[in-house]
Order: C-alpha cells, then structure tokens, then sequence
C-alpha cells in the first residue's frame, strides 16, 4: 500500500478488481444511444466522466435504431465483487420529445418502479436513483451540445428527451435483492453514488482496513474516522476535516474496525454512516451488510419509545418501509430517532472496544450527505 492511506489506498491494497455500477452503465449506454440518435453513429466504446473525474470507456452489447429512438446496451462489469448484476445487459432507450419536456425517465423490462414511501424517490418514479439521474441528465446535455442540437438555448440547459432505462432478465435477478420488500416492484434499481463497485472480499477488505489503522498510526493520526462509504466520507470530512489517510473505509465492517482498534488504539474514533445502516450497529450487529442483517423496525419503534414517541407513532415507525421512512416520520413529530441512534451505536462500539483507550463518536447520515445523528464524547 506503499505511504498512503484512505479508501483508494485500501482498494489497491486488496488487489481486487473495481467495476462500475449500473448506474455508470445506464449513462454509458444514455450517451452512446443520444449520440447515434443526433448523428447517426453510435459511439463504441463510449466514455463518460464519473463524479470523481474518472473517465471510464465502455464496449456497446447493443446497437439499434430506428423511429426517431435509439438504444444502446452495455453489459455489466462488476469486477471482482460478488454482485447479482455482474454480466446484467443494461438498455437505455433515448426518444425525442416536444420543446420543454426536459429529460423524462421511464422504467422499461426489469427496471422497478418505487410502490411505497421512504424511498428517495417518489412514489410511480422509475428506480431510477438520484445520482445515475443527475449524470445521465449531465450526458446528454452535452451530448446535444457537441451535436449543436440546443445551439439558441442558453449552456446547461437539457435537452427535451426520454430515456427508458431496462434490464434483460432483471425482474428475475431482482427476486435476489431486497427490492420487493422494499415496494420496488418489477425489476432492479439503477444504483451508484461515485459509479464504481468497489468490491468486498471479506478477507481482503477487512485486511485492507487493518492495514489503513497501521498507516494512520504510523502517520501520528490521533482521530480515525470509519465511514461506510463516499457518501459518509464526504460528510465526517466536512464535519471534521480529516485529511485522507485518517479516513477508512470499513463498509460493512464495522466489527473489524473496533476489534483491531481495540489492539491498536487511537485517541479517537469516529464512526459515521447511513441511518439504516448505523441502526443495525445500534442493534448490536457488527456486519452491516444486508444480506446478513436487516434494519429492525421493532428496534427502532423501541428507541421511539424511550424518546418520547407516543405508541401511534411507535406503531408507525414499528410498520415503516424503510429506516429512512422511520426517521422521517419520527422527525416530524419531534421524536430524535437519529440521534437516539447514533447514541446507541455508539454504546455497541464501546461494548466492543472493552475499555481501550478510545473516545469514540458516531454520526448518521441521510442519503445525501446531511448529519441527521450525532452522539458524541
């Protein structure tokens, strides 16, 4: 892993392969498919920026058009990580729609459409997830500008298009993941935040993260921050202007962050994460991720409870469809379920550091970044 430290440094030192999420498929196959649609080519490969400023080039599955639409396919790549998507065909359909429409999404074969509250995105919205919208949106604009297709609008401006985004097989792969319980009905969800997998051998990652404790220490870093993931990153960052190789990327681990902290101490702990996420940590589970625990709504209805929420509310939150949904019911009633969280979460860390000698905090956050649990030393 050589002197850094940090998430990229923990990723080289698995030796494990990234992919790309469905997500930077989708916009892949977006900005070929728009391109052939204005110019009659089709891009191949076709590349695209990430949010980071990767610029990653993707070989085209599918080709085709025809009717004043187009479509490009791009065939997943998950990398070394065990995903269910790996080798997924992802189709996105570009269609021309009358001046001032915008960009339009549309769930095609194997893509879900959100059924229930709590999700971040509406009910009837195609899964379709913030971020893959936002870079899918940022494609095509500049596609069309490249074309000249919007010269007398003003720069920035989207193009008036719909994109239909599906999935071969995806209905059956999605049997596989938490969708239907979620109210994510007939398909997959289009995810992604920075479009990478970043991918989780459990040795290896949890290998990883013991090797960015020693280069921390070996820094002099007197406070460490476990997130579970970019978006935790960014905010512990803002929160605390860690500098990178105090920031470790436990992702669903956050067992094994406590454990080799408690051998190895440092003079503070941070550990911050999505709601749901640091809600099975306040539970008492260790491994985060959702195939080997589930967010306990009985749990949270309980913490409710103890913070002031009457028993219609407790019902409420007990019967949410998500952890989201839960906060945000307790939020409007005055209730601090994220902090009531986080304090929990923090008091299953300490259980596990058994005395050593670490202040430790714990911060929630929501799908976006913003802190909505804290507790702290």
């Amino acid at each position: 892993m050589g002197d850094g430290g940090g998430r990229d440094a923990q990723l080289k030192h698995t030796g494990l392969r990234p992919g790309w999420t469905t997500g930077a498929c989708a916009t892949a196959a977006a900005t070929a498919a728009y391109t052939a649609l204005l110019t009659g080519e089709f891009p191949d490969p076709v590349t695209i920026t990430l949010p980071k400023g990767q610029t990653p080039s993707f070989a085209l599955a599918v080709e085709e058009r025809g009717d004043g639409q187009a479509t490009a396919g791009i065939v997943k790549d998950a990398g070394d990580d065990p995903d269910v998507t790996h080798g997924a065909l992802v189709r996105v359909t570009v269609r021309a729609l009358p001046p001032g429409a915008g960009v339009v999404f549309r769930a095609g074969p194997g893509v879900g459409t959100v059924t229930r509250p709590g999700l971040p995105l509406a009910v009837g919205e195609p899964a379709v997830n913030p971020v893959p919208r936002q870079l899918m949106r940022e494609h095509v604009a500049r596609v069309a500008a490249a074309a000249g297709a919007d010269a007398d609008a003003p720069t920035g401006v989207e193009p008036d298009v719909e994109l239909t985004v599906s999935v071969d097989h995806g209905e059956e792969i999605a049997r596989s993941t938490w969708n239907p319980r979620l109210g994510i009905l007939g398909g997959l969800s289009i995810l992604g935040t920075t479009g990478i997998v970043v991918p989780y051998s459990c040795s290896a990652w949890i290998d990883s993260i013991r090797r960015g404790v020693d280069v921390a220490r070996a820094a002099g870093r007197t406070h460490l921050a476990g997130c579970t993931g970019s978006t935790s990153e960014r905010a512990v960052v803002a929160e605390y202007g860690l500098p990178e190789d105090a920031l470790l990327d436990m992702g669903d681990f956050a067992g094994a962050v406590l454990k080799y902290v408690r051998r190895h101490p440092v003079e503070r702990l941070t550990i911050c994460g999505g709601f749901a996420k640091l809600s099975k940590l306040a539970a008492g589970h260790l491994d985060l991720h959702s195939g080997r625990s589930q967010v306990d709504k009985g749990f949270l209805a309980e913490l409710a409870r103890n913070g002031g929420a009457d028993e219609a509310l407790a019902t409420e939150v007990a019967n949410a469809n998500t952890g989201l949904a839960a906060l945000e019911l307790c939020a409007a009633r005055g209730v601090p379920l994220g902090d009531l969280v986080a304090a929990a979460a923090r008091e299953s860390a300490l259980a596990v550091l058994r005395g050593a000698p670490v202040a430790v905090d714990v911060l929630c956050v929501d799908r976006a970044g913003a802190v909505v649990g804290r507790a702290t030393t």
